[in-house]
């Protein structure tokens, strides 16, 4: 059975087709360049000329731990919630999710941490059920720097669906929050700590940090060795960083916070992963390095919604409008790069052959802001097909 769409522009992998797409049996069959073909004297959707992309494949995502913990000490039923953030991000154009959940739990954290094992089994199970719009898959974001992470990842790594595995230390002074200040802001503002609670809780990440975070890195990386996981390092600033990932076999780098570590990566071999709201934004909500100049430096390969799901899309489009990439190369940085780097080689791309994950988008040109006093265009997500399916 075919499903055709017309009078499109069609993103493939190298240019703009105004054409046709033709869908069987879940599979892309064929990228025409007849805006109004037929199959069988049956006429085609008309996709009035909007964008019809890959759909988008995203390796870092947060935003289930915000469904299930909505508010702080208050969690929601794991299914329903999973469910929740499965819709917002296939209306973001995403048909293939790494949902990025924290494992190991460290001092007065008030996060899901200490219960991912309940969250990781209801991705696992709505997935497997059946349950979702989009193809999820599980991203263990293992902080090493904690006593339980090797443990936590012993009850739910085992599974076909954890994908990839991430390396990460949020001890002060180093990585992310390099600027202990601005780890400051963070924690005083989001989590309402005093001066005096942050200097205690800050001297208690060191103590952990000190006694496992050498030993759990090891440990972690030989156990997603074994089990063949894609393996990221999170926020290496130096050389000493990405030589010590190297050597652990990491692949991907996840939003290195400078130049030297982004260029360190890419020299070893690393896919450079940035998060999308950086751009959209114009910077570094922590301070660090921008994606847009690793992006003219020719150092960034894929972009993660990271905390805001409509980021990855926002980001091309807005990269596009003021010349700074063509479609085809956002469209490799939002869906052809990232399936890539997970090992999921049968999408990512319009292709003959390629997995039907299609998104129609319509460009609204958006108002002028103080950040964009020229405008800029904001996509919007009209409909998406997973296998040649509309599920949203």
């Amino acid at each position: 059975m075919s499903l055709v769409l017309t009078n499109a522009q069609i993103v493939v992998a190298d240019h703009v087709v105004h054409g046709s797409l033709r869908i069987t049996n879940g599979v892309i069959a064929e990228v025409s360049a007849d805006p109004q073909l037929t199959v069988d004297d049956v006429p085609g959707q008309d996709m009035g000329g909007d964008y019809l992309l890959p759909g988008l494949v995203e390796l870092h995502t947060d935003q289930v731990e915000s469904h299930y913990q909505p508010r702080p000490k208050r969690f929601w039923d794991p299914i329903p919630a999973v469910i929740a953030h499965d819709a917002q991000m296939a209306a973001s154009g995403m048909t293939t999710v790494l949902d990025a959940m924290r494992i190991g739990s460290g001092p007065g954290e008030n996060r899901i941490s200490g219960d991912a094992r309940t969250l990781v089994k209801a991705v696992i199970h709505a997935a497997e059920s059946g349950l979702l719009r989009a193809d999820h898959y599980v991203h263990l974001r293992c902080e090493v720097a904690t006593p339980d992470v090797v443990d936590v990842f012993d009850e739910v790594g085992g599974h076909k669906r954890v994908r990839m595995v991430s390396l990460m230390d949020h001890t002060p002074g180093q990585r992310q929050y390099a600027d202990v200040e601005a780890f400051r802001t963070y924690m005083v503002g989001k989590h309402s700590m005093t001066n005096v609670q942050f200097d205690q809780h800050v001297a208690e990440l060191h103590v952990l940090s000190s006694k496992y975070s050498e030993d759990n890195r090891r440990r972690m990386a030989e156990r997603a060795n074994e089990r063949g996981i894609t393996m990221a390092a999170h926020d290496d600033a130096t050389q000493a960083h990405v030589d010590e990932s190297t050597r652990a076999g990491v692949r991907i780098s996840e939003f290195p916070t400078t130049i030297v570590a982004a260029r360190a990566a890419r020299a070893a071999g690393q896919l450079v992963v940035m998060g999308a709201p950086n751009i959209v934004r114009g910077g570094s909500h922590s301070g660090n390095v921008s994606a847009t100049e690793l992006l003219h430096l020719g150092l960034l390969d894929i972009l993660s919604s990271d905390y805001v799901p409509g980021s990855p899309l926002q980001a091309i489009f807005l990269l596009f409008s003021r010349g700074d990439i063509t479609l085809p190369q956002g469209a490799a940085l939002v869906s052809a790069n990232p399936a890539s780097a997970a090992g999921l080689d049968d999408r990512g791309v319009i292709a003959p052959g390629k997995r039907a994950d299609v998104i129609r988008v319509q460009a609204y040109e958006g108002a002028p802001t103080d950040q964009h006093p020229l405008g800029s265009p904001v996509p919007i997500v009209r409909a998406v097909w997973r296998e040649g399916r509309r599920v949203a």
